[in-house]
């Protein structure tokens, strides 16, 4: 799942950023308001995690602006304001929930975790597509109830497939989810951990539409 920070801590955000990439999503990091709208303009992320006090545009304005522009990513707010109409008031901006700093980076990803289910509108953590069975939480997939190692990006790809059952995603998409800013893209990536994950799952795990991209077809 590729993410965008907005922080304006140096400390706090490289720590979140670091926190997060080894948990296997990727990253991208701002640190003002103008930075995450321009970010938000050219990138398809899955969630926005969103400081209020920031420098320049606030992160309420930032919020409020996406709303108004109908953008439904889901969208936690991470702070140290602590007083409760400051809560409040992100939540009614259009927040899906809301993180008090100093926080605990386990119980970050907990929540991460949390509103990207109630966003696909599933409220089991584990997602199950026919024999699989994938714990995004422990990193655990089981097929026929068996184990089966992935790596992080081949977990990551798969995620985003079976998240979109039916669903084709374009090579450039796939692309984003698996590298943020700076990320050096060998030119066939995409197609070596598709390769991979069939040759893991079944050939038939992962379908071509030509000049489309890539499905996992609805179980």
């Amino acid at each position: 799942m590729r993410v965008l920070l907005v922080e304006d801590d140096p400390m706090i955000g490289r720590s979140v950023q670091q926190a997060l990439r080894q948990d296997g999503y990727t990253v991208d990091w701002v640190r003002d308001g103008q930075g995450a709208e321009l970010a938000l303009a050219n990138t398809l992320y899955e969630m926005l995690l969103l400081d209020i006090g920031l420098p320049g545009k606030s992160g309420i304005d930032v919020l409020a602006s996406l709303r108004r522009s109908a953008n439904r990513i889901p969208v936690l707010i991470i702070t140290a304001r602590d007083a409760i109409a400051d809560r409040i008031r992100g939540l009614d901006a259009g927040a899906d929930d809301y993180v008090l700093k100093p926080f605990d980076l386990d119980e970050l990803s907990a929540r991460m975790r949390a509103v990207q289910r109630r966003h696909a509108g599933r409220a089991d953590p584990v997602i199950e597509h026919g024999d699989l069975r994938m714990n995004p939480a422990t990193h655990e997939l089981t097929q026929n109830g068996r184990p089966v190692v992935l790596s992080a990006r081949e977990f990551a790809l798969l995620q985003a497939f079976l998240e979109h059952p039916g669903v084709p995603l374009s090579r450039a998409r796939l692309e984003e989810i698996l590298y943020g800013w700076g990320g050096e893209i060998e030119s066939n990536a995409v197609e070596v951990y598709i390769h991979s994950l069939r040759r893991k799952l079944g050939a038939e795990r992962i379908k071509n539409i030509r000049g489309v991209g890539y499905l996992v077809p609805v179980a």
